[in-house]
């Protein structure tokens, strides 16, 4: 089996900072791209950021030069700093994690339960 646990969000004024942590756990042969998606209310689900197993990363054009998604492959641990948070980044924060479970299948994706992040003054 595979765990995913990801830290708490909260409540953050805007200008302000948060760092998102997701750990994975179990059942792990090795780990592929890890990422962050997030859904605002009455929105669909979107790419927040990526990052390959050899540390390329992709970030959504609404948070570029404000979040940074970086990894700890010794931890199996995906992180997402998040800077100069504005209200419309609002959302629950779900990670997402590549997981190869064994040498012989192919990777599966595995979801976080979904941390939520409210900017609000």
């Amino acid at each position: 089996q595979v765990q995913l646990v990801e830290s708490e969000g909260g409540l953050v004024q805007p200008g302000g900072s948060l760092r998102l942590s997701c750990a994975a756990s179990g059942s792990i042969f090795s780990i592929n791209a890890m990422g962050w998606h997030r859904q605002a209310p009455g929105k669909e689900r979107e790419l927040v950021a990526i990052i390959t197993s050899g540390g390329s990363t992709n970030y959504a054009d609404s948070v570029k030069g404000r979040f940074t998604i970086s990894r700890d492959n010794a931890k199996n641990t995906v992180y997402l700093q998040m800077n100069s948070l504005k209200p419309e980044d609002t959302a629950v924060y779900y990670c997402n994690v590549d997981i190869i479970r064994s040498s012989i299948v192919a990777s599966v994706r595995y979801w976080g339960k979904g941390t939520l992040v409210t900017v609000s003054s």
